[in-house]
Parts: C-alpha cells; sequence; structure tokens
C-alpha cells in the first residue's frame, strides 16, 4: 500500500506492508509490547512497525488517512495463512519444524519449558530455534532435521527474520501438541502415584501383620 504525504510543498511516497508475511519475528515482537500504551501511542507505533514512514512524519498524518492505514491493516492480519509452515527458508537455508513432536527429547522439551516460564513473548526466537532445525536430508515432504544439541544461539539470532505468520501457526500447532502431552502426563503421575501408594499401603499391612503376628 502507497501512502503520500505532503510536506513544505513536496509530496513523497512511503510504503505499508502488503502481506503479513512481509511482518518479521522481530517486528512481531514489538507488536506485542504495544499493551499499555495509549490509542495514539499504539496507532503511532504500530504504522512506525509496519511501514517505512518516518516516525516524525506519522504525527502529522490526517485522521482519515490514518482510519485507511489501520483498516487496511487490519484486513492483512485476517488475510494470514494459520497453517503451518513445516518448511522455512532463512538466509538461503531450509529450516523443517519437527516432524514428529511426539517424539521430541526431554532435552528438547526442557529447553522449551524453562524459555516458556521464562516468558514467551521475551523468548520467541529461541523458542522457533527449537522447533525449526537444519534439514540434513530431504525427499519430496519428507525431510530429517538436525539432532537437537541445545545450541541455539546463533540460530535464535537468525530467526528475527521469520515472519509472524510462520511463528503464529507453529505456536498454535505446537501449544495443540503441549496441552495433549500435558494431559497424558498428568494421568500417567497419576497412575504412578496410585501405584507407589498401593505398593507403600502393601509393604505397611505385611509389617503390620508381622508384628501383629
Amino acid at each position: 500500500m502507497e501512502v503520500k504525504i505532503k510536506k513544505k510543498g513536496k509530496t513523497r511516497k512511503y510504503r505499508v506492508i502488503e502481506s503479513w508475511k512481509e511482518v518479521t519475528l522481530e517486528k512481531w515482537i514489538k507488536l506485542t509490547e504495544l499493551e499499555g500504551l495509549t490509542q495514539a501511542q499504539e496507532t503511532k507505533a504500530l504504522i512506525n512497525t509496519l511501514s517505512d514512514i518516518p516516525e516524525k512524519l506519522i504525527s502529522k498524518l490526517s485522521l482519515p488517512d490514518i482510519t485507511v492505514i489501520l483498516s487496511r491493516i487490519a484486513q492483512i492480519q485476517q488475510e494470514k495463512n494459520n497453517e503451518l509452515v513445516k518448511v522455512i527458508e532463512v538466509d538461503g537455508k531450509e529450516y523443517g519444524f519437527h516432524p514428529s513432536l511426539s517424539d521430541i527429547t526431554l532435552g528438547e522439551f526442557a529447553d522449551l519449558e524453562h524459555f516458556i516460564k521464562q516468558g514467551v513473548q521475551d523468548n520467541l526466537p529461541e523458542i522457533m530455534a527449537i522447533l525449526y532445525r537444519p534439514i540434513v536430508e530431504k525427499e519430496g515432504d519428507a525431510y530429517i532435521i538436525e539432532a537437537y544439541d541445545g545450541k541455539i544461539d546463533v540460530r535464535a539470532e537468525k530467526f528475527k527474520k521469520m515472519s509472524a505468520e510462520q511463528v503464529e501457526s507453529s505456536l498454535v500447532f505446537f501449544w495443540i501438541f503441549v496441552n495433549e502431552w500435558s494431559k497424558i502426563t498428568k494421568l500417567y503421575l497419576l497412575d504412578q502415584k496410585e501405584e507407589m501408594t498401593s505398593k507403600m499401603l502393601e509393604k505397611v499391612s505385611l509389617k503390620s501383620g508381622g508384628i501383629l503376628g
């Protein structure tokens, strides 16, 4: 979307995003930090993040122009694709989403849990760097990703270039898995607790029987 701003007799053209794919993870994080601002501050920050209009000029836009820009951004958000993007490309290199979350290792889950507890919003690049890893072998739609070694710092920095669309879809998929995994884990732990309690009661019963006998 092109926006024309006239200043000191000169008209300059600026650009507002055309697709949600243009919104990088880094920009998306900035958008999530707008909570708590006044309506005017939030609007200014939103346009500043999603366009190349200089911040000092945004305040000089007319309210009708602001309305048109915000309406277009809202439309772009509604048009975004929420389907999981399994393979992404960053700096010319392909990365694959974890092919089977049900086979996730304890090390992977422990690191994910750590970053989630530290704050999802503040650790999105790190979370993405665990879920997406370099593809080492690929055949059609099938692929194998690099084994997890916990070394994600460099990849996390690169993943700030991921699109918000890719991040949102992968997070939705991941949260569904986490919820299901939590239910299974709770049921398993409950079964284990009941089994341990039963064994303890059995031992106590045998000891009591021996003493009374």
